[in-house]
């Protein structure tokens, strides 16, 4: 009899166990599926939505140049520093010019002798043309007494041949009054060649502008192609994006778009689409848009970082949802919604996207009250009861 009582004892002990963890077990799956989920309740509202396509890119400027000189040179002065403003016209950067100077003064002397020499030449030809005109009044006077055979044959040969010389030296100051000229052309080349050497010392703003990089100071020695400084026109800053490929199709020039820059991400500024990229990086598959920047912050930097949202729909009254709280379950995008404080899953069927809400075509209307768990740990099931706050 004791051994039964003992047996019986084990079997209601186990029989215990079993219970209790057969209590366990059940609270947990009733709490797991069947106690009440806090959840947060969004109602539902008609109201507008804009499609956008983001891309991000940094601020560039239309127009850019590196100034640097034409020719080589000591940089005596650097006239403006970077975040200057300047105007066409202005001088940047001034060149050692006291060796260029000296070779002005030395062109301009050559100037001023082949000068003096034409001069000299041409009271030369003067000289002898007034000699050809004695030898070719005497000649004549020869020739008129030949018949009367007044004069011997020895004073017209002498007659002939003065003319012959006096004709000869026209012809030789008329030759050395061209190749004076000829010299005198070369030399004011010179001095023209010098005195733009000359002036190319003193480099001068193309544009109107914004200096946003200086690379030099004086003293450094630069050549043809050296960087001194970058100078950006400001009439026209746009963000070049780069955009998936896939949104090419909604994509045009003038659509407008905003610009997010990172320095004020809380702050959007207008912007309008420049122009289209036609080439896409075979590597990621984007390409880019230029954003026109239509207005700039207080500060900014050539190569920032910014977002750009280009506006490519708009519905002014349509049922949005936010896009946090569209699932997918089994393929099929839908929402629960709170019916009888119950989760109710509701298929749905989509429309435009904007950056945080979605259109809604079907599925639900104004006025429903779409939920989601407070507790984002928490997976609602069809049919959960819920409590709302």
């Amino acid at each position: 009899m004791p051994k039964a009582i003992e047996v019986a004892k084990r079997w209601l002990w186990r029989i215990s166990k079993i219970a209790i963890v057969a209590a366990i077990i059940g609270a947990v799956i009733y709490q797991v599926r069947f106690s009440p989920v806090s959840v947060v309740a969004h109602t539902i509202e008609r109201g507008p939505i804009i499609a956008e396509v983001m891309g991000t890119g940094t601020l560039e400027a239309r127009v850019a140049t590196t100034i640097s000189p034409k020719i080589a040179g000591r940089i005596e002065k650097v006239v403006v520093d970077q975040g200057d403003r300047v105007s066409v016209g202005d001088t940047l950067v001034r060149l050692d010019d006291e060796e260029l100077k000296q070779q002005v003064a030395i062109a301009q002397a050559n100037v001023d002798a082949a000068e003096a020499a034409i001069a000299r030449l041409m009271t030369d030809k003067s000289r002898a043309t007034a000699v050809f005109e004695q030898a070719k009044k005497s000649y004549d006077r020869t020739q008129a007494l030949i018949k009367s055979r007044a004069v011997s044959r020895d004073d017209t040969d002498k007659a002939t041949e003065a003319l012959a010389v006096a004709t000869a030296g026209v012809s030789r100051a008329e030759a050395a009054i061209t190749e004076g000229q000829q010299e005198l052309v070369a030399a004011e080349k010179t001095l023209e060649y010098h005195r733009a050497r000359l002036q190319d010392t003193e480099i001068l703003a193309p544009f109107d502008g914004l200096i946003v990089n200086r690379q030099r100071e004086p003293g450094d020695v630069v050549v043809p192609g050296s960087s001194i400084l970058t100078l950006v026109s400001t009439d026209e800053m746009w963000i070049s994006a780069w955009v998936d490929e896939t949104e090419m199709a909604h994509l045009k020039p003038d659509q407008p778009a905003r610009v997010v820059f990172r320095s004020e991400s809380d702050c959007s500024r207008l912007g309008r689409v420049a122009r289209l990229g036609r080439e896409a990086d075979r590597e990621t598959r984007e390409f880019v848009v230029d954003v026109r920047v239509l207005e700039l912050p207080t500060n900014w930097a050539v190569g920032q970082r910014a977002e750009v949202f280009i506006e490519v729909a708009k519905k002014d009254d349509v049922i949005t949802v936010p896009a946090q709280l569209i699932e997918k379950r089994e393929g099929q995008s839908g929402v629960f919604v709170n019916v009888d404080n119950k989760a109710n899953w509701q298929p749905i069927q989509q429309g435009l996207h904007s950056r945080l809400d979605v259109e809604v075509l079907e599925g639900i209307d104004a006025g429903d009250i779409v939920i989601s768990p407070a507790d984002p740990r928490t997976t609602l099931t069809r049919g959960r009861k819920v409590v709302m706050p």
